[in-house]
């Protein structure tokens, strides 16, 4: 009797075995391309990071530089004092809500904040829109830099100041000379003594030629660091 032929079919079982295996394989695939692809997407993001946290580290470092200062100007801080005293005319005045770019450092006068500046000491230095309106009440702004100014000097220039209708605060960036301003006129001096100081504020504190004279310098904003 022969043997009936073997069916190479394969069986259920055998089916549905490399069903399976087939599945498991084609899920470590999928698997394994996704462990990639997050890899890739964690070293994306770390690399992003590092470039944000350089980006900012840069321009954090840069922006803490201090402005490089002015040159001393020798015919503004030497002989008498009307030959040095600079006058500008035909200032203009009005209010706005976005920072001004002064053709002036300090500025004396332009379009400036609607909230005046209080008057006083400040030891920070403040927002030029702000000091500016105090200037058109009449007041006078005394300015220094920080890192060319001793700390005697400061104190010269305080007890100098009349304690209303008077800014004192630091300007980086002026360098050694230093600058009292009013609504219209600037004088640089680089001596606390120096007569023609004294002279520029008898001229122009609380001076009736500025737009709003004896109008308030305080009841308005106090800046950072005022003293007194």
């Amino acid at each position: 009797m022969a043997t009936p032929p073997k069916d190479p079919s394969p069986t259920i079982k055998q089916q549905r075995a490399e069903k399976r295996a087939a599945q498991l394989e084609a899920f470590k695939k999928k698997e394994a391309a996704a462990k990639r692809n997050r890899l890739l997407g964690i070293i994306g993001a770390i690399t992003a990071l590092v470039l944000i946290a350089g980006t900012v580290t840069t321009v954090l470092v840069l922006g803490a530089q201090p402005p490089t200062p002015q040159e001393v100007d020798d015919e503004l801080v030497s002989g008498d004092y009307r030959d040095r005293l600079q006058v500008f005319s035909d200032v203009e005045a009005g209010h706005v809500n976005t920072p001004v770019d002064y053709d002036q450092t300090p500025p004396i006068g332009g379009p400036h904040n609607p909230a005046w500046l209080n008057c006083g000491v400040y030891d920070v230095e403040q927002q030029n829109e702000n000091a500016v309106h105090s200037l058109e009440h009449g007041a006078v702004w005394i300015t220094y830099d920080p890192a060319e100014t001793t700390d005697d000097e400061i104190a010269a220039l305080v007890a100098l100041a009349p304690t209303t209708y008077t800014i004192v605060s630091p300007y980086p960036g002026i360098g050694e000379a230093m600058a009292i301003s009013a609504w219209g006129a600037q004088l640089r001096f680089t001596d606390v003594a120096d007569p023609a100081v004294e002279d520029f504020l008898t001229e122009y504190w609380r001076s009736p030629s500025s737009p709003e004279p004896n109008a308030p310098c305080t009841g308005a904003i106090d800046g950072p660091g005022k003293v007194s």
